[in-house]
Formats: C-alpha cells, sequence, structure tokens
C-alpha cells in the first residue's frame, strides 16, 4: 500500500510545481512573440503592402489575444498571490474607479502604495512611471503629473 502512496503524494507535489514554471514561460514566450510581431509589423508599414501590413495587424491581434489569455491562466492558478491585504487608503478615502487621464492627488500614489510589477506580470513602468494599488484596482501613474496612464480594475480578489 506504501508503494502506491508515496509516488501519488510526490507526484501532487511536482505537478503543480511544474505548471507553474511552464505558465511563467508562456508569459515570457509570448511576450518575446508580441515583440517580433510589433517588429513586423513596422516593417510592413515601412515597406510592405497592404495586404503585408493587413496579415501583421492580424497575427499582432491573435499574439494579444494568446497572451491575454496566458495571463489570465496564470492569476487564476495564482490566486493567493492576488488576494494582497486589505487596502487602507489616504485620509479622507474614498473608491471610485478611474480611468486612463483621471488625475490622483500625491497622497494616492505615494511609495506607501507602489506595487512590484514583476511578481504581477505587470508591463515595466517608464520613466516617472509607478504602479499603485488603489482599492483591489492597479493604475500605471506618471507620478510628476498624476495622472492614470493605463488601469486594471478588480486586479486583487
Amino acid at each position: 500500500m506504501r508503494k502506491f502512496i508515496l509516488p501519488a503524494l510526490a507526484a501532487a507535489v511536482i505537478v503543480p510545481a511544474a505548471a507553474n514554471a511552464q505558465s511563467y514561460g508562456e508569459v515570457r514566450h509570448d511576450r518575446a512573440e508580441l515583440r517580433q510581431d510589433r517588429r513586423d509589423l513596422a516593417r510592413a508599414q515601412a515597406h510592405g503592402s497592404r495586404h503585408d501590413v493587413r496579415e501583421a495587424r492580424r497575427d499582432l491581434r491573435q499574439d494579444r489575444r494568446e497572451t491575454r489569455q496566458d495571463w489570465r491562466d496564470y492569476r487564476g492558478t495564482h490566486r493567493d498571490l492576488f488576494r494582497g491585504p486589505a487596502y487602507v487608503g489616504p485620509r479622507g478615502y474614498r473608491y471610485r474607479p478611474v480611468g486612463v487621464g483621471y488625475r490622483f492627488a500625491p497622497d494616492y500614489y505615494s511609495q506607501r502604495y507602489w506595487i512590484d510589477p514583476i511578481r504581477y506580470h505587470l508591463p515595466r513602468a517608464g520613466a516617472w512611471q509607478r504602479w499603485v494599488r488603489y482599492g483591489n484596482d492597479v493604475v500605471l501613474v506618471n507620478v510628476r503629473t498624476g495622472r492614470v496612464i493605463t488601469a486594471y480594475n478588480s486586479f486583487f480578489w
């Protein structure tokens, strides 16, 4: 009986670890494909025919869709990572959904609310930009102006 239980237990421990590594690898691979598709599109726009441009746009659109799906799979398999501690906003905080172009007061994007984009597989922030937690949302904020560049609503569970 032990001969059957121990290998089954070992397989139950090893298989999820392999699945996590695969999903991270898929995310990296998809990002590389997106970069290549963007280069192909730029080349087609500069030197190609309409058919080449249309085909490059279609490929880019399909790869973006696949990348989103892989990210959703990653998020679904790592639910505990996206279940952060309770959000405590600045004094007088009241949540309301925000979109691109909304301007935050400096208290909302102070260092206390910054999150690590690598941990959540978010795109890199540029110069003067930070990923900030706002309620259960994640927003990319220009820290010079306070303007929202990108917003992901209901990011955390």
